[in-house]
């Protein structure tokens, strides 16, 4: 396989079809080695059109959506960005490389430490890593540009809203298990947020932020 070709036919045949038409960050994408992520039994799927299963339930974004994700963000270099959800450690990359700097945070400890290393070959020096639960971790008022929320969740998170600079952008995914809409938060000011839906599309949830069962009797 011709690796630098088949990262270009992923751009052409997988995300700009599908509205990833941001080329800078179609160029972020096709640099960024994402055979080097995916584990060794499923690197037939590198550049398949699916979520690539990690360890523990977690998954890598399918690549139209990562796409979708970048064009709706649309990073231009100055940004400070939040990631919750770690996972590979592929999509930090790219983020990295379109920002000024990532913030990631990632539950597992394994995955977390799994992306660090793989990072580590890139030479990216603009990322910090953090292994906690973002439900419940102490940003210490720490502000940022931009958000992607890597997992979905039942419902918005106003926690989240309000890491949030002014102006900044957040990704997240939000709602029932049949019914999940990609939706895009914008902060207007100190006290107002706008949010629009994007695109019909399913994550699984956030660990700690699953909603619970109800049952019919």
């Amino acid at each position: 396989m011709d690796i630098k070709q088949a990262r270009k036919n992923v751009i052409e045949q997988q995300i700009r079809p599908w509205g990833g038409l941001n080329v800078r960050a179609n160029q972020a994408l096709s640099d960024t080695p994402r055979e080097n992520f995916v584990p060794e039994e499923y690197l037939n799927l590198v550049f398949a059109d699916i979520e690539v299963p990690l360890i523990d339930g977690a998954k890598m974004f399918s690549p139209k959506i990562e796409g979708r994700i970048l064009d709706s963000l649309d990073i231009q270099g100055h940004e400070t960005v939040l990631e919750i959800g770690t996972g590979s450690g592929y999509f930090t990359s790219v983020l990295a490389k379109l920002s000024q700097s990532v913030v990631t945070i990632e539950l597992d400890e394994q995955l977390s430490g799994s992306a660090q290393n793989k990072i580590k070959d890139l030479n990216l020096n603009n990322i910090t890593f953090i292994n906690d639960d973002a439900l419940a971790y102490n940003f210490d008022n720490e502000q940022y540009d931009t958000i992607v929320v890597g997992c979905a969740l039942p419902n918005k998170n106003e926690s989240f809203f309000r890491l949030l600079k002014p102006g900044g952008k957040l990704f997240m995914v939000v709602g029932a298990i049949n019914q999940m809409q990609a939706t895009l938060v914008q902060r207007t000011n100190e006290n107002e947020w706008q949010s629009k839906s994007l695109f019909e599309t399913h994550l699984d949830y956030m660990k700690g932020a699953e909603p619970s069962v109800k049952f019919a009797f």
